[in-house]
């Protein structure tokens, strides 16, 4: 039996709560709708759902804090809904770690594309790939493994690092990574996969201290390599 998806609508606009839920559920989703910022995070760590849509502006608590706490405890996929066009890069990781977002006002049927979106480039990958012998990469929980330790990813930074590792030393430009992570090519600038990138391999430093494994090439991207490099 097919498990059903259940995804958190948050947003205190009843009416585009309510639109949202009957497209999704006529997408075969199951929606539970909050309206105050300040349940959000007991019924996330109680309920666990599977992909949240956390409007920016809620009364009690707002969506930027809500997700940078999730984060610290979860790797949720947050798909952020804002009207405010400039907070984009913020929401797409360069603070926040959001996974998505959509700007209001928006069509139904794009949410309904974004939420099926997220959610199949989140797909497990069947094993753990281990080419390098150095890394070991499970897709079912976004986790890297090395010596012993682990370190767990967001869905974006894993899905970037996979991307990396998978072709190692081969260069891949800001915009290549983009259109990987965003195939939807929506605007997005090289600050947000910088700052992805960024926060990729201060996680692996941690996972194997010393060690540089993803580096910058000047003027052309980045690559993964295999061999990690010293960071004395």
């Amino acid at each position: 039996m097919t498990r059903i998806n259940r995804i958190l609508i948050v947003e205190d606009e009843q009416k585009l709560a309510k639109l949202a839920a009957d497209y999704l559920q006529n997408a075969g989703f199951a929606t539970d709708i909050l309206s105050h910022g300040d349940t959000v995070l007991p019924w996330v760590k109680q309920q666990h759902p599977d992909l949240m849509l956390l409007d920016l502006m809620l009364p009690g608590r707002d969506g930027l804090s809500i997700c940078r706490e999730i984060r610290g405890f979860s790797q949720l996929p947050i798909i952020m809904v804002t009207a405010r066009v400039e907070e984009i890069d913020r929401l797409l990781g360069l603070e926040m770690g959001a996974d998505d977002y959509i700007c209001k006002p928006y069509s139904p049927r794009e949410m309904v594309a974004r939420v099926k979106a997220v959610l199949r480039r989140l797909q497990p990958q069947a094993s753990p790939e281990n080419h390098a012998d150095l890394l070991a990469l499970d897709g079912n929980s976004f986790r890297v493994m090395a010596e012993g330790r682990e370190i767990e990813l967001t869905a974006v930074e894993f899905q970037l690092l996979q991307t990396l590792y998978r072709q190692p030393g081969h260069i891949f430009s800001r915009s290549k990574l983009m259109d990987l992570v965003y195939p939807d090519q929506r605007i997005v600038s090289d600050r947000t996969i910088d700052s992805h990138i960024k926060k990729l391999r201060k996680k692996l430093t941690e996972l194997l201290p010393g060690q540089e494994l993803v580096h910058s090439v000047y003027g052309a991207g980045y690559r993964y390599d295999r061999q990690p490099a010293s960071q004395d």
